[in-house]
């Protein structure tokens, strides 16, 4: 899942970040509005985490900007009133939380907004005789659990979320990585590679040339090659 923070506060800002990505989320951070805004014109993210009052461009600008059928938005502010929270989800925002606030509970809205995506992703996402919990961040194959690192978790994720489509490697690098990633670099191969390991035979990975990768819905061997 690849995240915006827009936090004028730095030291919340990093700190969300870090947490977040303990939880295995791609975190991008901007500490103004008009940063934010040019982040999420050039990235897809699925959720952005919204400081109501920022410098530049205001949170409330920034969430009727990038609210949308993709992207889901939750606000924060230090203003909890029931007149605020109207205020912001007539904006366009999916949800409103005050602070202060406890990080689980952030968290748990975050994944609820990420299932909220077109089309919607259930909770628990199953193929092939493996199943994935995001919430619980485990991975069970045939009734045995995968130690994932939370790349290869996170790119597992993304595959068995498309359904069986093809997710090409720029979209992982984009959806499993921050923007510090090298989009030259062999990061994904690699990552699918070991993660194709600890999946064990038959493969659930197809590689499909020139496209990228998909998880088989079915129990056949998957393509060898990365």
């Amino acid at each position: 899942m690849r995240i915006l923070i827009v936090e004028d506060e730095q030291a919340l800002a990093d700190a969300l970040a870090r947490g977040l990505r303990r939880e295995g989320m791609a975190v991008d951070v901007a500490y103004d509005g008009d940063t934010g805004s040019e982040k999420a014109s050039v990235t897809r993210y699925d959720v952005v985490v919204l400081d109501r009052d920022l410098p530049g461009r205001s949170g409330d600008e920034l969430c009727a900007e990038i609210a949308g059928d993709v992207t889901r938005v939750i606000m924060l502010t230090a203003s909890g009133t029931l007149r605020d929270k109207v205020t912001g989800l007539a904006l366009g925002a999916d949800d409103y939380l005050a602070k202060p606030f406890d990080f689980p509970e952030l968290v748990a809205r975050i994944r609820a907004l990420g299932r909220r995506a077109v089309p919607a992703t259930p909770p628990i996402l199953a193929a092939a005789g493996v199943v994935l919990d995001p919430a619980k961040r485990t991975v069970v194959r045939e009734g045995t659990a995968v130690d994932l690192t939370r790349k290869e978790f996170g790119v597992l994720e993304v595959l068995m979320a498309a359904g069986g489509a093809v997710v090409s490697s720029e979209e992982l690098l984009e959806r499993v990585w921050d923007e510090n990633a090298d989009p030259f670099t062999t990061t994904v191969r690699v990552t699918v590679m070991t993660l194709r390991k600890k999946l064990g035979e038959p493969g659930i990975i197809d590689t499909v040339v020139g496209s990228g990768y998909r998880v088989r819905t079915d129990t056949h061997a998957a393509t060898a090659g990365v």
